[in-house]
């Protein structure tokens, strides 16, 4: 469905609103001052994307009739290695995993992102396909853009490309740290910094996931992942079920977890200061 969206005082609204209320119709999205049920009866949809709430009402006329809401469900192939990048997202909600692949198909977590971010980051650069697989850990929704609308929306959307362009060092970032956390730091470690990060991008306190998930993010056996649940749940930071991660205790969660999540943490709040004073 296209966006039809009236972005006449959006800005003003959104000072007061800063994840102004959408909600869906069986063919639109439309822009209303209270929330209310979409007509499929599901819960009503908020624009919650940072980079899509950052944008100046000019921006927002250009862009938003390109775009399409989308359900994003779990394990949804966003980008897939080496082929044609046919749509990017705009993730609203949930959580999406970038992954490098080997040719045995075991596979590594390189980066995440949730509502903050974008899927489709070659197209700013002009390229037309993906290095990584983009993939759903934990669904949500996004709202989707063509190649050809989003290069279109580029040329009249400088702040749109900006913010792309800084959200791509922030991804860039994650993937340097990654790489030096999965050969130095130990798997319980690296299990805590990706419960953080995960909790980070998504609402409460439960991470929807299962082991062999976690596995996959974080590249090691199930057994690893296992056995690392079992220290943190022992020491009473996490509570596992099957397919759910509690965090219990935030804090010593982070007192757990290696130098690697305060290291981006710090990094990423030292460049959006930047950002708004520069």
């Amino acid at each position: 469905m296209r966006v039809e969206l009236p972005v006449s005082s959006i800005r003003n609204r959104q000072r007061c609103f800063p994840e102004a209320p959408l909600i869906t119709g069986s063919k639109s999205v439309s822009y209303l001052k209270n929330v209310a049920p979409s007509s499929n009866g599901s819960s009503s949809q908020k624009v919650q994307n940072g980079i899509l709430l950052s944008l100046p009402a000019g921006e927002l006329d250009a862009l938003f009739p390109k775009l399409v809401f989308v359900d994003l469900p779990k394990h949804a192939l966003l980008n897939e290695i080496a082929e044609p990048i046919e749509w990017a997202y705009f993730i609203n909600s949930g959580l999406a995993s970038f992954l490098n692949v080997m040719a045995d198909g075991k596979s590594v977590e390189v980066g995440l992102t949730g509502k903050e971010g974008f899927v489709g980051l070659p197209l700013l650069a002009g390229f037309s396909t993906s290095p990584s697989r983009a993939v759903m850990q934990v669904d949500g929704s996004g709202f989707r853009i063509s190649p050809v609308d989003f290069q279109e929306a580029l040329k009249a959307c400088p702040s749109l490309d900006r913010n792309l362009q800084r959200f791509s060092q922030i991804l860039g970032m994650q993937a340097m740290q990654a790489a030096a956390c999965n050969r130095l730091h130990e798997v319980d470690q690296r299990l805590a910094r990706w419960l953080l990060m995960s909790q980070d991008r998504l609402a409460g306190d439960v991470v929807p996931l299962t082991q062999e998930t976690l596995a996959n993010m974080l590249g090691t056996r199930r057994a690893s992942v296992t056995e690392a649940a079992g220290i943190l749940q022992k020491a009473g930071l996490i509570t596992y079920r099957r397919g759910d991660v509690k965090i219990d205790d935030r804090g010593g969660l982070e007192a757990a977890a290696c130098e690697c999540y305060d290291a981006m943490r710090r990094l990423a709040e030292k460049w959006r200061s930047e950002a708004s004073t520069g």
